[in-house]
Protein backbone atom coordinates (compact mmCIF):
# COMPACT_ATOMS: atom_id res chain seq x y z
CA UNK A 1 0.00 0.00 0.00
CA UNK A 2 3.09 2.03 0.90
CA UNK A 3 3.89 2.24 -2.94
CA UNK A 4 0.80 3.90 -4.16
CA UNK A 5 0.48 7.50 -4.04
CA UNK A 6 -2.38 8.73 -1.32
CA UNK A 7 -4.00 10.81 -4.57
CA UNK A 8 -4.19 7.74 -5.87
CA UNK A 9 -5.82 6.15 -2.55
CA UNK A 10 -7.95 9.21 -2.61
CA UNK A 11 -9.53 9.04 -6.33
CA UNK A 12 -10.22 5.78 -6.13
CA UNK A 13 -11.44 5.67 -2.72
CA UNK A 14 -15.72 6.41 -3.36
CA UNK A 15 -16.15 6.75 0.46
CA UNK A 16 -12.97 9.01 0.74
CA UNK A 17 -13.48 11.10 -2.14
CA UNK A 18 -17.47 11.82 -1.50
CA UNK A 19 -16.35 13.04 1.61
CA UNK A 20 -13.16 14.78 0.96
CA UNK A 21 -13.43 18.44 0.65
CA UNK A 22 -10.47 18.48 -1.59
CA UNK A 23 -13.04 17.79 -4.67
CA UNK A 24 -15.53 20.60 -4.17
CA UNK A 25 -16.25 23.04 -6.59
CA UNK A 26 -13.93 21.17 -8.99
CA UNK A 27 -11.26 23.54 -8.19
CA UNK A 28 -9.49 20.68 -6.93
CA UNK A 29 -10.19 18.68 -10.00
CA UNK A 30 -7.26 19.82 -13.29
CA UNK A 31 -9.45 18.85 -15.85
CA UNK A 32 -7.58 17.16 -18.76
CA UNK A 33 -10.35 17.60 -21.34
CA UNK A 34 -9.29 18.65 -24.76
CA UNK A 35 -10.74 22.09 -25.91
CA UNK A 36 -11.43 22.89 -21.83
CA UNK A 37 -9.23 25.66 -21.68
CA UNK A 38 -9.50 27.81 -18.88
CA UNK A 39 -12.18 31.26 -19.21
CA UNK A 40 -10.06 33.80 -19.41
CA UNK A 41 -6.95 31.87 -20.61
CA UNK A 42 -4.35 34.42 -22.70
CA UNK A 43 -2.47 31.48 -24.79
CA UNK A 44 -2.43 28.07 -24.67
CA UNK A 45 1.19 25.80 -24.72
CA UNK A 46 1.68 22.18 -25.32
CA UNK A 47 3.04 21.77 -21.89
CA UNK A 48 0.05 23.64 -20.76
CA UNK A 49 2.65 26.16 -18.80
CA UNK A 50 2.91 29.66 -19.20
CA UNK A 51 5.72 30.74 -20.53
CA UNK A 52 8.99 32.22 -18.64
CA UNK A 53 7.18 31.55 -15.33
CA UNK A 54 8.58 28.31 -14.37
CA UNK A 55 7.35 26.28 -11.58
CA UNK A 56 5.79 27.56 -8.38
CA UNK A 57 5.33 25.90 -4.84
CA UNK A 58 2.95 28.35 -2.55
CA UNK A 59 3.36 26.92 0.46
CA UNK A 60 0.56 28.05 3.13
CA UNK A 61 1.65 29.41 7.05
CA UNK A 62 -0.64 29.81 9.61
CA UNK A 63 -2.60 28.15 12.68
CA UNK A 64 -6.21 27.06 11.82
CA UNK A 65 -8.86 29.71 11.10
CA UNK A 66 -6.58 31.92 9.86
CA UNK A 67 -8.30 31.29 6.64
CA UNK A 68 -5.59 29.95 4.99
CA UNK A 69 -8.38 27.14 3.32
CA UNK A 70 -10.02 30.35 1.93
CA UNK A 71 -7.26 31.65 0.19
CA UNK A 72 -5.91 28.39 -1.26
CA UNK A 73 -9.27 27.38 -2.96
CA UNK A 74 -9.77 31.44 -4.33
CA UNK A 75 -6.31 31.75 -5.39
CA UNK A 76 -6.61 28.19 -7.05
CA UNK A 77 -10.38 29.22 -9.40
CA UNK A 78 -7.94 32.73 -9.97
CA UNK A 79 -5.12 30.93 -11.47
CA UNK A 80 -7.37 28.56 -13.35
CA UNK A 81 -9.19 30.86 -14.40
CA UNK A 82 -6.09 32.65 -16.12
CA UNK A 83 -5.22 28.96 -17.62
CA UNK A 84 -2.65 28.48 -15.20
CA UNK A 85 -2.17 24.54 -14.26
CA UNK A 86 -3.14 24.72 -10.57
CA UNK A 87 -3.66 22.02 -8.34
CA UNK A 88 -4.29 22.25 -4.06
CA UNK A 89 -2.31 19.33 -1.61
CA UNK A 90 -4.55 18.99 1.69
CA UNK A 91 -1.95 17.92 4.17
CA UNK A 92 -4.82 16.96 6.39
CA UNK A 93 -6.56 14.89 3.77
CA UNK A 94 -2.80 12.81 3.39
CA UNK A 95 -3.72 12.64 7.11
CA UNK A 96 -6.92 11.51 6.77
CA UNK A 97 -6.15 8.57 4.19
CA UNK A 98 -3.29 7.70 6.16
CA UNK A 99 -4.20 7.25 9.58
CA UNK A 100 -7.63 5.15 9.92
CA UNK A 101 -10.34 7.78 11.52
CA UNK A 102 -7.98 10.36 11.11
CA UNK A 103 -6.86 9.98 14.51
CA UNK A 104 -3.06 10.62 15.17
CA UNK A 105 -1.19 10.75 18.76
CA UNK A 106 -1.55 13.24 21.28
CA UNK A 107 1.67 14.75 20.98
CA UNK A 108 1.65 14.58 17.04
CA UNK A 109 1.81 18.16 16.75
CA UNK A 110 4.60 19.00 19.15
CA UNK A 111 7.72 19.63 17.99
CA UNK A 112 9.34 17.61 20.65
CA UNK A 113 6.78 14.94 19.65
CA UNK A 114 8.02 11.13 20.36
CA UNK A 115 9.77 9.01 17.81
CA UNK A 116 6.51 7.34 16.43
CA UNK A 117 4.48 10.39 16.18
CA UNK A 118 7.75 11.87 13.99
CA UNK A 119 7.79 9.10 11.64
CA UNK A 120 3.90 9.18 11.41
CA UNK A 121 4.36 12.66 10.69
CA UNK A 122 7.35 12.43 8.17
CA UNK A 123 5.49 9.37 6.31
CA UNK A 124 2.07 11.53 5.69
CA UNK A 125 4.87 14.37 4.66
CA UNK A 126 6.36 12.20 2.18
CA UNK A 127 2.97 10.96 0.27
CA UNK A 128 2.32 14.58 0.14
CA UNK A 129 5.56 16.20 -1.32
CA UNK A 130 6.05 13.21 -3.62
CA UNK A 131 2.23 13.66 -5.25
CA UNK A 132 3.55 17.48 -5.70
CA UNK A 133 6.78 16.46 -7.83
CA UNK A 134 4.51 14.14 -9.29
CA UNK A 135 2.21 16.31 -10.76
CA UNK A 136 4.62 19.32 -11.31
CA UNK A 137 7.27 16.75 -13.01
CA UNK A 138 5.50 14.18 -14.86
CA UNK A 139 1.96 15.86 -15.26
CA UNK A 140 2.62 19.42 -16.25
CA UNK A 141 1.48 21.05 -13.48
CA UNK A 142 2.78 25.01 -12.95
CA UNK A 143 1.48 26.21 -9.70
CA UNK A 144 1.44 23.27 -6.49
CA UNK A 145 -0.51 25.10 -3.37
CA UNK A 146 0.88 23.12 -0.44
CA UNK A 147 -2.04 23.97 2.27
CA UNK A 148 -0.72 22.67 6.02
CA UNK A 149 0.10 24.67 9.06
CA UNK A 150 3.95 24.84 8.88
CA UNK A 151 4.39 26.56 11.85
CA UNK A 152 8.62 26.36 12.65
CA UNK A 153 10.91 28.60 10.66
CA UNK A 154 13.59 25.98 10.20
CA UNK A 155 10.73 23.44 9.08
CA UNK A 156 10.38 25.99 6.34
CA UNK A 157 13.44 26.33 5.17
CA UNK A 158 14.22 22.68 4.98
CA UNK A 159 11.14 22.78 2.93
CA UNK A 160 12.32 25.84 0.50
CA UNK A 161 15.53 23.87 0.11
CA UNK A 162 14.02 21.38 -0.72
CA UNK A 163 12.15 22.05 -3.51
CA UNK A 164 14.78 24.43 -4.58
CA UNK A 165 16.49 20.88 -5.47
CA UNK A 166 13.63 20.09 -8.11
CA UNK A 167 13.93 23.45 -9.39
CA UNK A 168 10.77 24.31 -8.37
CA UNK A 169 10.38 28.26 -6.73
CA UNK A 170 9.00 28.65 -3.49
CA UNK A 171 6.54 31.32 -2.15
CA UNK A 172 5.34 31.52 1.58
CA UNK A 173 1.89 33.05 2.30
CA UNK A 174 1.22 33.02 5.92
CA UNK A 175 -2.18 34.20 7.40
CA UNK A 176 -1.50 35.71 10.33
CA UNK A 177 -4.57 37.29 12.58
CA UNK A 178 -4.73 38.73 15.68
CA UNK A 179 -7.94 40.70 15.97
CA UNK A 180 -10.04 38.41 18.39
CA UNK A 181 -13.20 39.34 16.46
CA UNK A 182 -12.00 38.10 13.17
CA UNK A 183 -10.98 34.84 14.51
CA UNK A 184 -14.05 34.42 16.59
CA UNK A 185 -16.21 34.61 13.09
CA UNK A 186 -13.81 32.32 11.33
CA UNK A 187 -13.84 29.66 13.91
CA UNK A 188 -17.63 30.30 13.90
CA UNK A 189 -18.00 29.76 10.12
CA UNK A 190 -15.92 27.70 9.36
CA UNK A 191 -15.12 25.06 12.66
CA UNK A 192 -17.81 25.14 14.36
CA UNK A 193 -21.50 25.93 12.08
CA UNK A 194 -21.33 22.57 10.91
CA UNK A 195 -23.63 20.04 12.70
CA UNK A 196 -20.56 17.13 11.90
CA UNK A 197 -17.77 18.47 13.79
CA UNK A 198 -16.80 15.03 15.91
CA UNK A 199 -14.00 14.01 17.67
CA UNK A 200 -10.83 14.34 16.04
CA UNK A 201 -9.04 11.54 18.29
CA UNK A 202 -6.75 13.47 20.09
CA UNK A 203 -6.32 13.01 24.13
CA UNK A 204 -6.01 16.66 24.73
CA UNK A 205 -7.17 18.72 28.00
CA UNK A 206 -10.01 19.98 25.66
CA UNK A 207 -11.55 17.03 24.08
CA UNK A 208 -14.72 17.36 26.61
CA UNK A 209 -15.73 20.00 24.20
CA UNK A 210 -16.03 17.93 21.42
CA UNK A 211 -18.54 15.89 22.61
CA UNK A 212 -20.95 18.64 22.82
CA UNK A 213 -19.90 18.55 18.80
CA UNK A 214 -20.09 22.50 19.14
CA UNK A 215 -23.70 22.20 17.93
CA UNK A 216 -26.36 24.19 20.55
CA UNK A 217 -23.17 26.31 22.15
CA UNK A 218 -23.60 29.65 22.40
CA UNK A 219 -21.36 30.52 19.10
CA UNK A 220 -19.31 32.96 21.46
CA UNK A 221 -18.26 30.55 23.46
CA UNK A 222 -17.97 27.79 21.16
CA UNK A 223 -15.49 29.76 19.11
CA UNK A 224 -13.17 30.31 22.33
CA UNK A 225 -12.87 26.80 23.14
CA UNK A 226 -12.13 26.18 19.69
CA UNK A 227 -9.45 28.37 19.59
CA UNK A 228 -8.24 27.39 23.06
CA UNK A 229 -8.22 23.71 21.67
CA UNK A 230 -5.74 25.11 18.95
CA UNK A 231 -3.01 26.53 20.95
CA UNK A 232 -3.44 23.37 23.15
CA UNK A 233 -2.42 21.13 20.28
CA UNK A 234 0.20 23.65 18.27
CA UNK A 235 1.51 24.65 21.46
CA UNK A 236 4.92 26.03 19.32
CA UNK A 237 4.27 28.41 16.12
CA UNK A 238 6.86 30.85 14.95
CA UNK A 239 5.39 33.54 12.33
CA UNK A 240 7.29 34.31 9.47
CA UNK A 241 11.03 36.12 9.66
CA UNK A 242 13.10 34.61 7.60
CA UNK A 243 15.23 37.01 5.73
CA UNK A 244 16.31 34.36 2.86
CA UNK A 245 12.61 32.86 2.07
CA UNK A 246 10.47 34.31 -0.14
CA UNK A 247 6.97 35.21 1.71
CA UNK A 248 3.60 37.53 1.74
CA UNK A 249 2.33 38.32 5.22
CA UNK A 250 -1.02 38.73 5.17
CA UNK A 251 -2.10 40.82 8.70
CA UNK A 252 -5.76 40.35 9.88
CA UNK A 253 -7.62 39.16 6.79
CA UNK A 254 -5.87 41.70 4.30
CA UNK A 255 -5.74 44.68 6.30
CA UNK A 256 -1.85 44.88 5.85
CA UNK A 257 0.77 43.28 3.73
CA UNK A 258 4.44 42.43 4.17
CA UNK A 259 6.58 41.26 1.74
CA UNK A 260 10.22 39.75 1.62
CA UNK A 261 12.53 39.15 -0.99
CA UNK A 262 9.72 39.49 -3.89
CA UNK A 263 12.10 39.02 -7.00
CA UNK A 264 9.07 37.51 -8.99
CA UNK A 265 8.42 36.83 -12.66
CA UNK A 266 5.52 37.44 -14.14
CA UNK A 267 3.22 34.92 -12.83
CA UNK A 268 4.58 35.40 -9.42
CA UNK A 269 3.66 39.31 -9.74
CA UNK A 270 -0.07 38.27 -10.57
CA UNK A 271 -0.16 36.22 -7.60
CA UNK A 272 0.71 38.82 -5.15
CA UNK A 273 -1.71 41.20 -7.13
CA UNK A 274 -4.60 39.33 -6.62
CA UNK A 275 -3.76 38.33 -2.54
CA UNK A 276 -3.85 42.26 -2.47
CA UNK A 277 -7.28 42.54 -3.40
CA UNK A 278 -8.52 39.15 -1.71
CA UNK A 279 -9.79 39.07 2.07
CA UNK A 280 -11.16 36.05 3.82
CA UNK A 281 -14.20 37.91 5.56
CA UNK A 282 -17.94 36.52 5.28
CA UNK A 283 -20.12 38.28 2.57
CA UNK A 284 -22.52 37.26 0.01
CA UNK A 285 -22.91 38.24 -3.73
CA UNK A 286 -26.51 38.31 -5.40
CA UNK A 287 -26.85 37.93 -9.48
CA UNK A 288 -30.38 39.14 -10.83
CA UNK A 289 -31.14 40.04 -14.12
CA UNK A 290 -32.14 43.33 -15.75
CA UNK A 291 -35.58 44.23 -15.66
CA UNK A 292 -36.88 44.08 -19.58
CA UNK A 293 -37.19 47.07 -21.45
CA UNK A 294 -39.59 49.82 -23.26
CA UNK A 295 -37.80 49.48 -26.51
CA UNK A 296 -36.04 45.93 -28.56
CA UNK A 297 -34.29 43.92 -26.49
CA UNK A 298 -31.10 45.07 -28.53
CA UNK A 299 -27.19 45.71 -27.87
CA UNK A 300 -27.00 48.78 -29.80
CA UNK A 301 -30.82 50.40 -28.50
CA UNK A 302 -30.19 51.24 -24.57
CA UNK A 303 -34.18 52.67 -23.52
CA UNK A 304 -35.59 52.82 -20.26
CA UNK A 305 -37.66 50.16 -18.37
CA UNK A 306 -41.01 49.20 -19.71
CA UNK A 307 -43.74 49.68 -17.41
CA UNK A 308 -42.96 45.71 -16.48
CA UNK A 309 -39.85 46.25 -15.94
CA UNK A 310 -40.43 49.06 -13.26
CA UNK A 311 -42.81 46.69 -11.34
CA UNK A 312 -39.82 44.09 -11.79
CA UNK A 313 -37.53 45.99 -10.50
CA UNK A 314 -39.79 46.79 -7.54
CA UNK A 315 -40.51 43.36 -6.52
CA UNK A 316 -36.72 42.25 -7.42
CA UNK A 317 -36.13 44.97 -4.40
CA UNK A 318 -38.74 43.66 -1.80
CA UNK A 319 -37.53 39.89 -2.25
CA UNK A 320 -33.95 40.24 -1.67
CA UNK A 321 -34.62 42.62 1.34
CA UNK A 322 -37.14 40.39 2.86
CA UNK A 323 -34.81 37.35 2.32
CA UNK A 324 -31.73 39.04 3.93
CA UNK A 325 -33.85 40.02 7.10
CA UNK A 326 -35.06 36.24 6.78
CA UNK A 327 -31.73 34.88 6.96
CA UNK A 328 -30.48 37.36 9.22
CA UNK A 329 -33.38 36.34 11.54
CA UNK A 330 -32.49 32.39 11.27
CA UNK A 331 -29.46 32.94 12.31
CA UNK A 332 -30.40 34.65 15.49
CA UNK A 333 -33.42 31.80 15.76
CA UNK A 334 -30.57 28.70 15.58
CA UNK A 335 -28.73 30.86 18.86
CA UNK A 336 -26.21 32.65 17.05
CA UNK A 337 -25.82 35.99 17.32
CA UNK A 338 -27.86 38.98 16.56
CA UNK A 339 -25.48 41.17 14.58
CA UNK A 340 -27.03 43.81 11.97
CA UNK A 341 -27.17 43.17 8.48
CA UNK A 342 -24.10 43.86 6.29
CA UNK A 343 -24.10 47.04 4.20
CA UNK A 344 -25.34 46.12 0.70
CA UNK A 345 -23.75 47.78 -2.68
CA UNK A 346 -25.00 47.77 -5.68
CA UNK A 347 -23.53 47.50 -9.26
CA UNK A 348 -24.79 47.58 -12.60
CA UNK A 349 -23.27 48.18 -15.86
CA UNK A 350 -23.66 51.55 -17.49
CA UNK A 351 -26.70 50.29 -19.83
CA UNK A 352 -29.89 52.49 -18.97
CA UNK A 353 -32.04 49.36 -17.69
CA UNK A 354 -29.61 47.93 -15.71
CA UNK A 355 -29.59 51.41 -14.06
CA UNK A 356 -33.30 51.58 -13.66
CA UNK A 357 -33.45 48.34 -12.14
CA UNK A 358 -31.06 49.62 -8.93
CA UNK A 359 -33.54 52.92 -8.57
CA UNK A 360 -35.60 51.28 -5.96
CA UNK A 361 -32.75 50.57 -4.25
CA UNK A 362 -30.91 53.62 -4.86
CA UNK A 363 -34.00 55.57 -3.66
CA UNK A 364 -33.49 53.04 -0.08
CA UNK A 365 -30.20 54.34 0.07
CA UNK A 366 -27.94 51.71 -0.90
CA UNK A 367 -24.85 52.36 -2.85
CA UNK A 368 -25.28 52.52 -6.50
CA UNK A 369 -22.10 52.25 -8.58
CA UNK A 370 -22.17 51.89 -12.77
CA UNK A 371 -19.27 49.57 -14.42
CA UNK A 372 -18.71 49.90 -17.71
CA UNK A 373 -17.07 46.40 -18.38
CA UNK A 374 -20.11 44.73 -17.22
CA UNK A 375 -21.82 45.77 -20.67
CA UNK A 376 -23.47 42.81 -22.63
CA UNK A 377 -22.01 40.72 -25.11
CA UNK A 378 -21.25 42.11 -28.33
CA UNK A 379 -23.15 40.52 -31.14
CA UNK A 380 -21.61 42.27 -34.17
CA UNK A 381 -23.51 41.60 -37.77
CA UNK A 382 -25.22 38.69 -36.11
CA UNK A 383 -27.85 41.66 -34.36
CA UNK A 384 -31.23 41.57 -34.85
CA UNK A 385 -30.95 38.31 -37.01
CA UNK A 386 -32.99 35.63 -36.68
CA UNK A 387 -31.31 32.15 -35.67
CA UNK A 388 -32.76 31.15 -39.73
CA UNK A 389 -31.30 34.29 -41.52
CA UNK A 390 -27.76 33.53 -39.40
CA UNK A 391 -27.78 30.10 -40.49
CA UNK A 392 -28.40 31.10 -44.20
CA UNK A 393 -26.07 33.98 -44.13
CA UNK A 394 -23.44 32.27 -42.04
CA UNK A 395 -23.41 28.80 -42.16
CA UNK A 396 -19.59 28.02 -42.12
CA UNK A 397 -19.75 30.35 -38.58
CA UNK A 398 -22.59 28.26 -36.99
CA UNK A 399 -20.47 25.40 -37.83
CA UNK A 400 -17.59 26.68 -35.74
CA UNK A 401 -19.87 27.90 -33.14
CA UNK A 402 -21.27 24.53 -32.35
CA UNK A 403 -18.37 23.44 -31.93
CA UNK A 404 -16.98 25.58 -29.49
CA UNK A 405 -20.05 28.23 -28.73
CA UNK A 406 -17.56 29.60 -25.81
CA UNK A 407 -14.58 30.59 -28.14
CA UNK A 408 -16.06 31.40 -31.48
CA UNK A 409 -16.59 34.82 -32.66
CA UNK A 410 -19.32 35.73 -35.27
CA UNK A 411 -18.67 38.64 -37.14
CA UNK A 412 -17.69 41.63 -35.68
CA UNK A 413 -19.02 40.35 -31.88
CA UNK A 414 -17.41 39.31 -29.05
CA UNK A 415 -17.02 35.34 -27.61
CA UNK A 416 -17.78 34.38 -24.50
CA UNK A 417 -13.63 34.00 -23.56
CA UNK A 418 -13.27 37.98 -24.96
CA UNK A 419 -16.04 39.07 -22.45
CA UNK A 420 -14.13 37.00 -19.69
CA UNK A 421 -10.76 38.96 -20.26
CA UNK A 422 -13.06 42.04 -20.23
CA UNK A 423 -14.54 41.35 -16.70
CA UNK A 424 -10.83 40.45 -14.77
CA UNK A 425 -10.97 43.77 -13.66
CA UNK A 426 -14.46 43.61 -11.97
CA UNK A 427 -13.38 39.95 -10.70
CA UNK A 428 -10.68 41.91 -8.72
CA UNK A 429 -13.00 44.15 -7.58
CA UNK A 430 -15.45 41.37 -6.94
CA UNK A 431 -12.89 39.67 -4.62
CA UNK A 432 -12.08 43.40 -2.80
CA UNK A 433 -15.08 43.64 -1.89
CA UNK A 434 -16.34 43.70 1.87
CA UNK A 435 -19.94 44.24 1.48
CA UNK A 436 -22.64 42.23 0.36
CA UNK A 437 -22.92 42.70 -3.35
CA UNK A 438 -25.86 42.39 -5.89
CA UNK A 439 -24.92 42.55 -9.17
CA UNK A 440 -27.61 43.85 -12.02
CA UNK A 441 -26.14 42.61 -15.34
CA UNK A 442 -27.29 40.95 -18.70
CA UNK A 443 -27.58 37.04 -18.45
CA UNK A 444 -23.95 37.28 -20.64
CA UNK A 445 -22.31 38.82 -17.93
CA UNK A 446 -24.47 37.07 -14.92
CA UNK A 447 -23.10 33.49 -16.81
CA UNK A 448 -19.33 34.14 -17.07
CA UNK A 449 -19.22 35.96 -13.22
CA UNK A 450 -21.77 33.20 -11.78
CA UNK A 451 -18.64 30.31 -13.74
CA UNK A 452 -15.82 32.14 -11.83
CA UNK A 453 -17.09 31.78 -8.49
CA UNK A 454 -18.80 28.25 -8.76
CA UNK A 455 -15.74 27.52 -10.98
CA UNK A 456 -17.94 25.97 -14.26
CA UNK A 457 -16.66 24.92 -17.32
CA UNK A 458 -16.11 26.77 -19.90
CA UNK A 459 -18.48 24.61 -21.94
CA UNK A 460 -21.02 25.02 -19.88
CA UNK A 461 -20.98 29.07 -19.30
CA UNK A 462 -23.27 29.79 -22.53
CA UNK A 463 -25.88 27.76 -21.65
CA UNK A 464 -26.21 29.00 -17.62
CA UNK A 465 -29.91 30.58 -17.36
CA UNK A 466 -30.64 33.43 -15.39
CA UNK A 467 -34.70 33.74 -15.85
CA UNK A 468 -35.63 37.10 -14.07
CA UNK A 469 -37.97 35.59 -11.56
CA UNK A 470 -34.91 34.48 -9.46
CA UNK A 471 -32.11 35.92 -7.67
CA UNK A 472 -28.92 33.64 -7.25
CA UNK A 473 -27.52 33.86 -4.24
CA UNK A 474 -23.55 33.18 -3.63
CA UNK A 475 -22.08 32.72 -0.40
CA UNK A 476 -18.55 32.05 -0.22
CA UNK A 477 -16.86 29.65 2.13
CA UNK A 478 -13.53 28.03 3.11
CA UNK A 479 -14.11 24.81 1.12
CA UNK A 480 -16.94 25.72 -1.27
CA UNK A 481 -19.31 27.87 -2.93
CA UNK A 482 -22.95 27.67 -1.73
CA UNK A 483 -25.45 28.66 -4.31
CA UNK A 484 -29.67 29.15 -3.92
CA UNK A 485 -32.18 30.42 -5.56
CA UNK A 486 -34.90 33.08 -4.91
CA UNK A 487 -37.61 32.91 -6.44
CA UNK A 488 -39.49 36.33 -6.82
CA UNK A 489 -43.31 35.87 -6.95
CA UNK A 490 -46.40 37.62 -8.81
CA UNK A 491 -44.32 38.66 -11.78
CA UNK A 492 -45.93 38.85 -15.32
CA UNK A 493 -45.03 35.82 -17.21
CA UNK A 494 -43.77 37.95 -20.19
CA UNK A 495 -41.19 39.22 -17.89
CA UNK A 496 -39.68 35.74 -17.21
CA UNK A 497 -37.99 34.44 -20.29
CA UNK A 498 -34.13 34.45 -20.54
CA UNK A 499 -32.31 36.31 -23.01
CA UNK A 500 -32.72 35.36 -26.28
CA UNK A 501 -29.35 34.09 -26.78
CA UNK A 502 -27.50 37.50 -26.84
CA UNK A 503 -29.16 38.44 -29.32
CA UNK A 504 -30.00 35.22 -31.28
CA UNK A 505 -26.95 33.78 -31.67
CA UNK A 506 -27.69 30.10 -31.74
CA UNK A 507 -25.78 27.81 -29.04
CA UNK A 508 -26.31 24.43 -29.10
CA UNK A 509 -29.17 22.53 -27.33
CA UNK A 510 -27.87 20.72 -24.39
CA UNK A 511 -28.99 17.03 -23.97
CA UNK A 512 -29.87 17.27 -20.54
CA UNK A 513 -32.35 20.00 -21.03
CA UNK A 514 -30.38 21.86 -18.61
CA UNK A 515 -32.14 25.52 -17.09
CA UNK A 516 -30.24 25.28 -13.86
CA UNK A 517 -26.96 27.43 -13.27
CA UNK A 518 -25.59 24.65 -12.20
CA UNK A 519 -23.35 22.04 -14.73
CA UNK A 520 -24.51 18.86 -14.71
CA UNK A 521 -27.37 18.86 -12.44
CA UNK A 522 -30.89 18.51 -14.02
CA UNK A 523 -33.67 21.26 -13.31
CA UNK A 524 -34.75 21.55 -10.13
CA UNK A 525 -38.66 20.78 -10.18
CA UNK A 526 -40.69 23.21 -9.18
CA UNK A 527 -42.51 23.18 -5.34
CA UNK A 528 -45.44 21.27 -5.35
CA UNK A 529 -47.39 24.03 -2.82
CA UNK A 530 -46.90 27.53 -3.57
CA UNK A 531 -43.62 29.06 -2.03
CA UNK A 532 -43.35 32.20 -0.23
CA UNK A 533 -42.54 35.35 -2.01
CA UNK A 534 -38.19 35.03 -1.16
CA UNK A 535 -38.18 31.79 -0.17
CA UNK A 536 -35.41 30.52 -1.03
CA UNK A 537 -34.58 27.20 -2.92
CA UNK A 538 -30.87 26.05 -2.11
CA UNK A 539 -28.73 24.33 -5.65
CA UNK A 540 -26.62 21.81 -4.44
CA UNK A 541 -24.40 19.76 -7.21
CA UNK A 542 -24.53 16.05 -6.64
CA UNK A 543 -20.79 16.66 -6.71
CA UNK A 544 -20.48 18.63 -3.32
CA UNK A 545 -22.52 16.73 -0.91
CA UNK A 546 -21.32 15.36 1.99
CA UNK A 547 -17.82 16.80 1.21
CA UNK A 548 -17.21 19.31 4.34
CA UNK A 549 -17.17 16.88 7.24
CA UNK A 550 -14.03 15.09 6.91
CA UNK A 551 -13.05 19.19 6.73
CA UNK A 552 -13.74 20.79 9.80
CA UNK A 553 -11.86 19.84 12.41
CA UNK A 554 -9.03 19.79 10.23
CA UNK A 555 -5.91 21.25 11.74
CA UNK A 556 -3.19 20.72 9.29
Amino acid sequence: MDTLLTAEIAANAPRYRRRSSTFIDGIHDVSDEPGNLAPAQLYSTMSGRLFHSGRIAIVMVGLPARGKTHICVSLARYLSWLGVKTRIFHLGDYRRATVEGGHVPQDYFYPNASPASVMLRQKILKKCREDIYAWLNHENGQVAIYDAVNPTASGRLALAKEFAKHDVQTLFIESYVDDQEILKENARNVKISSPDVSDDGSSDPLQAVDLFKFHGMDPDEAAKYYLKRIEEKIPVFETMEEEELNYIKMINAGRAFYYNNVSFNYLSHRIVFYLTNLHIKSRTTFFVRAGPAAEEDSYKADGPLSEDGREYAKKMTETLLRHREQERQAVIDGDGPDLPLRPLTVWTSTRLRTIETAEPLKELGFKVKQRSQMSQINPGLCEKLSERAIRALYADEVEKHELDPYHHRYPRAESYHDLAVRLEPIILELEREQSDLLIIAHESVLRVLYAYLMHCSTMDIPKLKFPRDEIIEIIPAAYQNEAKRIHIRGLDPKTIPGSPEDIRIPVPNDPNGQDSPIPNLSSLPEPAEPVAMGAPEKIVSKKRKGMVSDKVADED
